[in-house]
């Protein structure tokens, strides 16, 4: 790989970052082979936050989804195993899904090299300058819950493993703002919910503690608005499955907590389908069309929402972007053409912006 002086040679070095700033981020992965400056310049933060700043960044939805069985060698493997070929598979296998909606292209990101046959099941997703994390969930095979974190870099199209989270921790609230990831509740290996939160610092690779919610908060959601990290709903370890009308709200300026009455107005599960409404409250994406009213998922990408779901249980995955209108407007939802390779239940998902 050469070692260019000047960015473009022959250009002045204004003009030259401009081009490259108007690169789009598919072809960043090539380009960082040109030379070790271009390499240096696309994995930097400043060269993100520059394209950030003058429009260049794309935004994306990114889906963890159930990949599609192959017929062929999902009978093969039956057979070798000496499976009873009728029965299917017990457990579906997880990948990450990108969709960017300006060009309506869908794209499948590499697998975890930890696990080649699937994401851990019910991991999570957030991003933040324009990396995806993936923290926690269970292992596949054994179902034993998980502590690993791995961070995607778009630039290289590899995944690297960072510090574990600082506990077992399963079905927690997460969030991301400015270079740090957010997690509180969720519960432990023994089932018990938690009402501790960690913030993990992605540019240190390090973690620290925060303030304690005020009570235990198990499958909770967690929601940014502003610089407010907002946890909504949940349940105590006593009550599994009675889901609270609360939320608590860190202050992520000052590092306290806030306990908000009355946000989340449904004795239903809240992750992956809250949706910020009027008044500090939140609704569900499910509330938005009939085609959607089971194991609604949606992902905020500014000025409009991709939002997926089913129409009964078992059902065909369908996708919608909802413009985003005026307050108390109904938005009017425009249909998304999966491929077939696309169309698996979409278990979570997350505001990517590469």
């Amino acid at each position: 790989m050469e070692s260019f002086t000047e960015l473009i040679p022959g250009l002045p070095e204004e003009i030259a970052l401009e081009c490259l700033t108007r690169m789009h981020y598919n072809v960043h992965e090539v380009a960082s082979h040109v030379c070790q400056r271009w390499r240096r310049l696309f994995k930097s933060r400043e060269f993100y936050y520059h394209r950030k700043q003058y429009g260049f960044t794309n935004k994306t939805a990114c889906f963890v989804q159930s990949l599609p069985v192959q017929p062929v060698q999902a009978e093969f493997e039956r057979e070798k195993q000496g499976v009873n070929s009728s029965k299917p598979e017990s457990q579906p296998k997880y990948g990450l899904s990108i969709f960017e909606p300006c060009s309506h292209t869908w794209e499948q990101l590499n697998p975890v090299q930890k696990y080649p046959d699937g994401l851990p099941v019910f991991c999570q997703v957030e991003s933040t300058e324009g990396k995806l994390v993936m923290m926690g969930g269970w292992n596949p095979g054994s179902w034993e819950p998980l502590r690993d974190v791995f961070v995607y870099d778009f630039t290289t199209r590899q995944w690297t493993q960072r510090k574990d989270l600082p506990s077992n921790r399963s079905f927690f609230a997460a969030g991301a703002l400015d270079g740090k990831i957010y997690v509180a509740g969720g519960h432990d290996e023994s089932k018990n919910a938690l009402k501790s939160a960690w913030v993990y610092d992605i540019n240190s690779d390090q973690w620290s503690e925060l303030a304690h919610m005020s009570e235990p908060r198990d499958e909770c959601e967690g929601v940014f608005i502003g610089s407010d990290f907002w946890v909504i709903s949940g349940y105590d370890t006593d009550t599994q499955g009675q889901f609270k009308n609360s939320a608590e709200v860190l202050d992520t300026i000052t590092g306290k907590w806030r306990r908000v009455e009355g946000a989340w107005g449904l004795n239903k599960c809240p992750r992956g389908c809250a949706k910020a409404g009027q008044n500090g409250n939140f609704t569900c994406f499910s509330d938005m069309d009939p085609a959607i009213q089971v194991g609604s998922c949606g992902v905020d990408l500014g000025d409009r929402t991709l939002v997926t779901g089913s129409a009964c249980q078992g059902g065909p995955q369908t996708f919608f972007i909802a413009m985003k209108n005026k307050q108390g407007q109904k938005c009017k939802l425009h249909k998304v053409d999966a491929p077939d390779e696309f169309s698996g239940f979409v278990q979570s998902g997350c505001f990517v912006e590469i």
